[in-house]
């Protein structure tokens, strides 16, 4: 089982703090860990970042977690990873995530409908132009060259290359069906290793349609890395945004992420979270997140205890342990970090 980090979010880019980022990734690399991932919502994007980590870096693999798909046209897309595919000597993975219906129509303005439809042509488009071939298309969303026009079908100048591996952060059923029969990767949420059959099921009933296995797909899922001998003083810290997650990733009526945490098992506490939530009253939706739902969640404790679940997320399938590894500080952090590799190299 592979390690991974991630890097960016929400709240990136409101502190000057992307020199203390990158001195993450330099040394995260040296630990040994296997890629590193940036996030992309409503503060940095996903791929400069990358850019300049590729500069800095020899061996980590460089993906972005997640590029969203409504922010930029897919002939876009493929010519940003072929990019950075050339400039990180092969290093680059493409995450691709259809974001919530806030950012996607809220800051983005288009439309959210269909969210899967428009993943898959996204998709079918991208893998056109990696394979080299003119980009011509006829979908629901997607109409390239576009008719009436005087545009022609078009391949990209930059040598194909096939090889760069399609990673999606998918949560809905049908979704994780589709990222089993095309993807080469999995980027999981809302994920617990003692409910792994509410995702990976469906991903192997999607790989298993289209003639394949799922050993052939990547599983990426993980949570926060803590140690220490009192756990309740590990979980307090991050029930707020376990309370985010269920009340404020999505709207009202949409939440992907509510969702597959009811789908894993945790139906009632979802719902009465999500409900206080949106009624405005977070303190109490805070404290309504079961303790157990966030240490399922997560790897925390003394060293056995985080030694015990990491056998847990591998034993339920996971092949990459994706990591937030706490500290008050750099060096905090990578202290937990390096903690960890330990444990994963016994």
């Amino acid at each position: 089982m592979r390690v991974s980090i991630g890097i960016g979010g929400a709240a990136s880019g409101r502190k000057r703090d992307f020199d203390e980022q990158v001195d993450y990734v330099v040394e995260a690399e040296k630990l040994g860990v296997d890629s590193v991932w940036s996030a992309e919502a409503w503060g940095q994007d996903a791929v400069s970042p990358l850019a300049y980590l590729a500069a800095r870096t020899n061996r980590i693999r460089l993906g972005t977690g997640i590029m969203q798909i409504s922010a930029r046209v897919p002939a876009m897309i493929a010519m940003t990873a072929l990019t950075m595919a050339s400039i990180s000597n092969d290093r680059f993975i493409l995450g691709l995530g259809a974001s919530g219906p806030q950012v996607v129509e809220g800051l983005q303005g288009r439309p959210f409908k269909a969210p899967l439809t428009r993943m898959k042509e996204t998709v079918e488009i991208i893998k056109l132009a990696f394979a080299g071939e003119k980009i011509e298309y006829h979908g629901k969303y997607h109409e390239l060259p576009l008719p009436g026009g005087q545009g022609k079908a078009l391949r990209l100048s930059q040598p194909g290359n096939a090889n760069i591996p399609i990673y999606l952060a998918t949560l809905g059923p049908r979704a994780l069906e589709y990222t089993g029969a095309a993807a080469d990767g999995w980027l999981g949420t809302s994920f617990t290793p003692e409910h792994a059959a509410a995702h990976l099921d469906y991903l192997r009933r999607g790989a298993e349609g289209a003639g394949r296995s799922l050993a052939d797909i990547d599983i990426q899922v993980g949570g926060t890395v803590a140690f220490g001998d009192d756990l309740d003083a590990l979980v307090e810290p991050l029930k707020p945004a376990m309370a985010f997650t269920l009340g404020a990733m999505g709207s009202a009526t949409t939440n992907f992420y509510n969702d597959a945490f009811k789908r894993g098992g945790w139906e009632a506490a979802a719902r009465e979270v999500q409900r206080l939530w949106i009624a405005g009253s977070r303190p109490e939706a805070i404290a309504k997140v079961p303790p157990e739902m966030v240490i399922q969640a997560n790897l925390l404790g003394d060293t056995e205890m985080v030694r015990n679940r990491i056998r847990t997320f591998r034993d339920a399938g996971v092949t990459t342990l994706r990591v937030a590894p706490q500290g008050r500080d750099l060096a905090e952090k990578l202290a937990t970090l390096g903690r960890l590799m330990d444990l994963m190299r016994g």
